[in-house]
């Protein structure tokens, strides 16, 4: 898969060559990607990279969902893709992360978009949810600007790093997108 949503953003399926592109911004902004995200700590090098990229090739493969790389004028920007896609009841949950330098661009909105509107009209999906972290206000930004509704918080849903966070999450129905 290779989308160009317009002449500096391009989204496309991660291949093993990617591995190191992804490592190097990991490890470029990882005290900032670490606040969120709990995988940082164990990316020590471009072999978690490329573990990572297997692990979506063959969730691909399978049919349950896709992630893929964000490329922002040429660079690696970071990805968005799925968790397991539910196909028993037509609905996905939606993750995405951006290199800190990426900032500001409308690059995640754009991304999200595109996927939302994929999901609906060409996997068929009814339901797309975004879970953020509380505090987490720059990724709660995305589905709020997409006009995703909030359906509430859980409480220590996940477990970051060393402490619980609540997770806000929001919804989007596909008789309800309106794309742009």
């Amino acid at each position: 898969m290779r989308i160009e949503l317009d002449a500096d953003l391009t989204l496309k399926s991660l291949e093993p060559k990617d591995a190191e592109s992804i490592f190097a911004l990991t490890d470029s902004c990882r005290d900032y990607l670490r606040e969120w995200l709990p995988w940082v700590d164990a990316t020590r090098n471009s072999d978690h990279s490329r573990a990572f990229i297997q692990h979506c090739q063959s969730q691909e493969a399978s049919n349950n969902g896709f992630n893929a790389g964000i490329w922002f004028k040429g660079e690696f920007a970071g990805c968005i893709g799925f968790h397991p896609i539910n196909w028993a009841n037509h609905c996905a949950s939606l993750g995405y992360w951006l290199g800190e330098g990426f900032q500001g661009h409308g690059i995640m909105t754009r991304a999200c978009q595109w996927l939302v509107d994929y999901s609906f009209n060409e996997l068929g999906l009814n339901r797309i949810e975004i879970r953020c972290g509380d505090s987490n206000f720059k990724s709660r930004a995305i589905p709020e600007k997409l006009g995703f509704t909030r359906e509430g918080q859980i409480r220590d849903a996940a477990w970051l790093n060393d402490h619980y966070i609540d997770l806000i999450v929001y919804g989007m129905l596909k008789r309800e997108w309106r794309r742009g």
